[in-house]
């Protein structure tokens, strides 16, 4: 961790790539695992974006923490209620 390129987190930032998950009521369900790790497999950054009202900021850091344990990526970037994982 911590080794993750400068071009990677210039790309998170951008507004250019949209969010290609949403993260919803049903919040952390094994689905939503399986999802998002099927897409790191694709390519190697996604883009979550979480409803709003859906987490509080503690239980958001966990959502990411929970899905970088669970997919084995690395969260590149948390602003807000968003969220982008990468896996190398």
């Amino acid at each position: 961790m911590g080794d993750i390129p400068n071009h990677i987190r210039r790309e998170a930032a951008s507004k250019d790539v949209k969010p290609t998950v949403r993260v919803g009521r049903s919040g952390l369900t094994e689905a939503l695992v399986e999802e998002v790790d099927g897409q790191l497999r694709q390519r190697s950054m996604v883009k979550i974006k979480v409803n709003r009202g859906v987490f509080d900021r503690e239980n958001l850091a966990l959502l990411w923490e929970t899905l970088v344990e669970r997919t084995g990526a690395e969260l590149v970037l948390s602003r807000g209620n968003v969220g982008v994982l990468w896996r190398r």
